[in-house]
C-alpha cells in the first residue's frame, strides 16, 4: 500500500515523500510586492515537504487581488524572490510558486487598477483593501476577445520570471473563485464568444494559460489547481462532472506536471478525474477554504483512492515539521487565526519545529 512517507518522481525533481504543502496568503509581503527575509525562513522552515508550493503570486500588477501579497511581473520581484528559493534549496527542499491572477476578486483601491474579468458581474462579497478596510466589489470590466490572449501571455511571462527566481516550477491557480475559474463558471462567465458560452469556450483560457507556460518554461514544471465545483468567491459551475472532464481531457495531452484537486465535490467525481489524468494527482482534502484541518486519516483517504500526493494547507502553518509530525503520530499544533494575515513574525516564523 502506498505511503505519504514513500518517495515519488515528479518531472524532473524526486520529492522524498508524498505530502506538498498547499499554498496560503500571508499578505507579508511588502507593499511593492516583494518576498522579505521572513518568507525565506518561513518556507526553508518547511522544506521537508515533498513539495512546497508557495502563496498565490501575482503575475501581473493588474492581477493581484489581497494587500501586501508578493509579485513576479518585475526585475526587482524576480531579485527578492531568489534568496527564497536559495533558503528552501539549501535545506533540501523543492518549491513552485503559485500564479494566482485576481481577476475580478481585487479592487482599485487596493493597487490602482480596475479589475478585469470574463464578463461584467460583480461577485457579491466585500474586499480587504488594506488603509480603507472592507469595500464592495466593484463591477469588473469585462476583457475583450484580443485583451485574453494577453492575460494568456502574462502567466507565461511570470512563469519564465518564477524559473529565473529560483523556482522549481509553477503552478496555475485555477480554483477558489480566481480568473480562470471565472473563466470555468456559468455566473462570472456570460461571454458569447470563442472563451464562453459551452463547455468548450469556457475551458479554454485555463487550456491556453497552462499550453503558454509549458511553452515558456517546460511542461514538466507546470501544474494547475483546481476546485470542481468550488464555490469560494460567488462561483457558479454547471454540471461539474462534465465541464471538469473536458478540461482533464483537454490538459492532458499537454504532459503537465500535475493536477492539483481541492476535494470541493462528490468523491466519485475527482476519482473519475484521476483515472482520466495521465501524470501526478495531487488532492487536497480540506474542499473549501475554512476552519477545518485536515489529518493524516483524510490524506490516507485519498492516497488508497489513486491520489499520487496530498496536500496539507492549515495543518502546516503552526507545524512546520509537518512531515514528522504526521510520520511519528505527534499531536499538531494549532495555529492562531487571528495572526494569519496581520503581517510580521508573529504566527510566521515563531512556530517551532523539529529544526529550531
Amino acid at each position: 500500500m502506498t505511503s505519504m512517507f514513500d518517495g515519488y518522481r515528479l518531472g524532473s525533481l524526486t520529492l522524498p515523500n508524498r505530502i506538498v504543502m498547499a499554498p496560503m496568503t500571508r499578505a507579508r509581503a511588502t507593499s511593492d510586492g516583494m518576498p522579505t527575509p521572513s518568507t525565506a525562513i518561513y518556507y526553508a522552515q518547511r522544506a521537508t515537504a515533498g513539495l512546497i508550493v508557495s502563496e498565490g503570486v501575482q503575475p501581473s500588477l493588474q492581477g493581484q487581488s489581497n494587500p501586501r501579497t508578493p509579485g513576479l511581473h518585475n526585475d526587482e520581484q524576480v531579485a527578492a524572490w531568489r534568496p527564497v528559493t536559495e533558503a528552501v534549496h539549501a535545506d533540501g527542499g523543492r518549491i513552485f510558486a503559485q500564479l494566482m491572477h485576481a481577476g475580478r476578486v481585487g479592487h482599485p483601491e487596493t493597487v490602482g487598477h480596475h479589475p478585469v474579468a470574463p464578463s461584467a458581474i460583480a461577485l457579491k462579497a466585500e474586499l480587504f483593501t488594506g488603509s480603507k478596510g472592507l469595500l464592495p466589489a466593484p463591477v469588473p470590466r469585462a476583457l475583450s476577445t484580443r485583451e485574453v490572449g494577453g492575460e494568456v501571455r502574462v502567466f507565461a511571462d511570470a512563469a519564465r520570471r518564477a524559473i529565473d527566481a529560483g523556482f522549481d516550477g509553477v503552478e496555475l491557480h485555477g480554483a477558489n473563485g480566481y480568473l480562470i475559474q471565472q473563466f470555468l463558471s456559468s455566473n462570472a462567465n456570460r461571454r458569447t464568444d470563442a472563451y464562453g458560452g459551452s463547455i468548450a469556450g469556457r475551458i479554454r483560457f485555463a487550456v491556453e494559460a497552462a499550453e503558454a507556460a509549458a511553452d515558456a518554461i517546460g511542461a514538466d514544471r507546470v501544474g494547475i489547481r483546481v476546485s470542481p465545483g468550488g464555490t469560494t468567491w460567488d462561483i457558479v459551475e454547471e454540471d461539474v462532472p462534465r465541464l471538469y472532464s473536458a478540461l482533464i481531457d483537454a490538459l492532458a495531452p499537454l504532459g503537465l506536471a500535475y493536477v492539483h484537486a481541492l476535494a470541493t465535490t462528490e468523491d466519485d467525481v475527482l476519482i473519475a478525474l484521476r483515472k482520466a489524468w495521465p501524470t501526478a494527482f495531487i488532492v487536497n482534502p480540506g474542499g473549501q477554504i475554512g476552519p477545518t484541518r485536515t489529518d493524516r486519516t483524510r490524506g490516507e483517504h485519498w492516497l488508497a483512492n489513486g491520489a499520487d500526493l496530498i496536500s496539507y494547507g492549515r495543518a502546516y502553518l503552526a507545524n512546520p515539521d509537518l512531515v514528522e509530525r504526521l510520520r511519528t503520530g505527534a499531536v499538531l499544533r494549532e495555529d492562531d487565526q487571528s495572526t494569519w494575515y496581520q503581517g510580521g513574525d508573529t504566527g510566521y516564523i515563531d512556530y517551532p519545529g523539529h529544526r529550531l
